[in-house]
């Protein structure tokens, strides 16, 4: 027999939420097979089967947080394990059923007392996770159908019978439970609604941010970035470029440049707060923003001052895969000085990027536009034009150094061959 426990996270995580049970109870298992997935507050992780058995025991479900140390379960020997597993619950089965059974015989007096026998029951034969979204959602647990033999009512079954019932039927349920969710179901009545628990990243995405605003004296100022000579650069160099390194040539080479050398003349924004200190640090890791399905992570490109265009559309390709496929590692997420987002890709014009703490600043990259531009009194052209932001913590940088860091960034990426020099 083996318990399966929460194996440790990394540095700063104690907890973390099980997403997923890849295995049933009660399944025959061997060494190095994957059991179930653990979503923390930055990556995903998998845990496997350290010997050969019969998963006998799941402890902890599927939403339920756990800490590290702790038995989610238990693998058995594959000999008794099947066995074992049944009778270990049995007996709780048939305390629910027999129950209601026994209430119609008794007098008026006892009803109220076999009826709450009969919820209690069905709340012990439920799982954590299932017993929560009942309440959330009004449902009795002795309505519930469980898919288990042995009669244990899981989160599905619940979810199951959520979407079973009829509407006229769950808002009596949802009125006598209250609550904010209830309330405003109450105040659009038979208007369909969706409720989902948040995953555990994007908990902890909306604390972060919301911490930033608070802490931080966060300001925004703006500029504009005329792209023609990197468009041009690219027309000019991409098929070489991709022939010769294997990599296409984008626009987050320049910008990860053109931030180094801005940096490099403007150190505070490369620094954080440190009580009372100010900690300016002398390398170059520079995050990137990826949209992922669980929502937004910062991998980030280490060094960046010392790598090529080629090394940094690679290092960039390599990262966003990994995040779109869920398979980043903390250390890809831990230790940036700045940060670069681009809200462009999905098209936005404009927006205010808010910091990633503990840095000091981040630069919002948008669409570019062709808009009609004043070349001297005389003369106007259309242009490809970008919006660029750049939000900053007043408390240790000056508006006027983080006005001249966003036009030295602007600077750069308008005579693309001085990144070469800067860089």
């Amino acid at each position: 027999m083996a318990d399966i426990k929460v194996p440790e996270l990394g540095e700063s995580i104690t907890e973390a939420t099980i997403s997923k049970w890849l295995v049933t109870e009660g399944s025959t298992v061997s060494q190095g097979d994957l059991l179930l997935e653990l979503e923390t507050d930055k990556v995903n992780l998998e845990i496997s089967a350290e010997q050969d058995g019969v998963l006998s025991e799941i402890r902890k479900q599927e939403g339920d947080n756990v800490s590290v140390g702790e038995i989610v379960g238990v693998i058995g020997a594959s000999s008794g394990a099947p066995a074992s597993a049944a009778p270990a619950a049995a007996p709780e089965a048939p305390k629910a059923a027999e129950a209601p059974a026994a209430s119609p015989a008794a007098e008026a007096p006892a009803k109220a007392p076999a009826a709450s026998a009969a919820s209690d029951s069905a709340s012990l034969a439920a799982s954590p996770a299932a017993r929560k979204l009942a309440r959330e959602r009004g449902i009795d647990l002795n309505q519930v159908k469980s898919q288990d033999p042995i009669g244990r009512v899981y989160q599905d079954d619940v979810k199951s019978h959520g979407t079973q019932a009829a509407q006229p039927a769950s808002a009596p349920a949802a009125a006598k439970s209250g609550g904010a969710g209830q309330a405003a179901q109450q105040a659009v009545p038979g208007k369909p609604v969706e409720r989902k628990r948040m995953s555990r990243r994007r908990q902890t995405i909306a604390n972060r941010l919301v911490e930033a605003q608070h802490t931080a004296a966060m300001l925004t100022t703006f500029n504009e970035v005329d792209m023609t000579a990197i468009l041009d650069v690219r027309k000019r160099r991409k098929q070489a470029f991709l022939d010769k390194h294997d990599v296409g040539l984008g626009f987050m080479s320049f910008f990860t440049k053109a931030v180094v050398g801005a940096l490099k003349k403007f150190p505070h924004l490369n620094a954080e707060i440190d009580g009372d200190d100010i900690v300016v640090k002398q390398f170059y890791d520079i995050g990137i923003a990826v949209s992922a399905k669980e929502g937004l992570v910062v991998p980030v490109v280490r060094e960046a001052d010392r790598l090529s265009f080629a090394d940094i559309e690679k290092q960039i390709g390599d990262l966003a895969g990994k995040a779109r496929a869920n398979t980043l590692a903390l250390s890809d997420l831990q230790g940036g000085t700045f940060t670069i987002t681009n809200g462009g890709v999905f098209g936005s014009l404009l927006s205010t990027p808010i910091l990633n703490a503990p840095q000091v600043g981040i630069l919002g990259m948008h669409k570019i536009q062709i808009r009609p531009v004043a070349i001297d009194a005389e003369r106007m052209e259309n242009r490809p034009m970008m919006y660029i932001a750049l939000s900053y913590d007043h408390r240790i940088v000056d508006g006027s150094e983080a006005v001249r860091f966003l036009v030295t960034v602007k600077e750069l990426l308008e005579d693309p061959e001085s990144l070469l020099l800067e860089g």
